[in-house]
């Protein structure tokens, strides 16, 4: 499945008005089990840094969910967004600046290239690095665009069924992968040997969460792909398939899974 058309078709939808933006962020906040995982790793990590002017870096933005969770945290914070598409980046500046958030601020650039030597506290990265082949070349920009101590935070499919993927010779369910997934301990590896000096992964999507992508994203974007009249029909699929999916996804944030088809990755320099 082609990922970039389904999530365009979305964006001219919930591009029309701030408000639509913001609806749009909440439910992605709600529908994403990786948002609930990333949300409670940095709400750890921002525990004792509220009301600090911090600098953060949000590597492959897309659409600007975690720039725009973080500033309404982190009101004080600095954050710059990094995405390779121009179009998009256009739109995330606008957004932000109709809403007054003018800290802010999105930047055209490449994730394996673009560095900032010392400038942050806390990078996130989320759905990019099984975008993106050099994927080494992007752990060093990271670190070197760490200030010491700084922590870098990554979600990305595993190669426990990272992708949909579970057979071998079977293709990823989303056809922008480059990677199926990542190994717990080679992703590991990899950062400690391109400048961080700790680091700490965990699986996410376990038994539960499994369940939950398929009820609340990768059926509805099946739909989504085969018809636009799909929209009409999405939210009485979603008052059925979400109350099921939240408990789910409560669950899969709660339990330290054995194995999962996702990986949260937390990263000191």
């Amino acid at each position: 499945m082609q990922y970039d058309p389904v999530k365009r078709r979305l964006g001219v939808v919930f591009n029309r008005t701030p408000f639509l933006r913001i609806l749009f962020y909440r439910l992605l906040d709600l529908l994403l089990l990786r948002a609930w995982h990333i949300q409670r790793e940095l709400r750890q990590w921002m525990s004792d840094k509220r009301g600090r002017p911090l600098a953060i870096y949000d590597a492959g933005a897309g659409f600007g969910q975690y720039s725009y969770w973080l500033s309404g945290k982190l009101p004080k914070a600095s954050i710059t967004a990094i995405d390779v598409k121009d179009e998009q980046v256009a739109d995330c500046n606008a957004f932000f600046q109709r809403i007054g958030r003018q800290k802010v601020k999105f930047k055209v650039g490449d994730v394996t290239k673009y560095t900032n030597p010392e400038a942050f506290e806390l990078i996130v990265c989320v759905d990019v690095m099984e975008h993106i082949l050099e994927d080494e070349a992007a752990l060093r920009c990271y670190s070197t665009s760490l200030k010491a101590g700084g922590m870098l935070i990554i979600s990305t499919p595993s190669d426990q069924g990272g992708s949909d993927v579970h057979e071998e010779g079977e293709g990823s369910f989303i056809e922008e992968h480059v990677r199926d997934g990542y190994n717990l301990d080679d992703i590991r590896a990899k950062c400690l040997r391109n400048g961080f000096s700790k680091v700490e992964a965990r699986y996410s999507y376990g038994a539960p969460g499994k369940i939950s992508w398929k009820l609340s994203m990768k059926w509805p974007l099946l739909m989504l792909q085969a018809s636009k009249l799909f929209l009409i029909v999405l939210p009485f699929y979603y008052l059925i398939a979400y109350p099921i999916a939240f408990v789910l996804n409560m669950a899969d944030v709660r339990v330290k899974h054995a194995t999962g088809t996702g990986l949260i990755v937390k990263a000191w320099k």
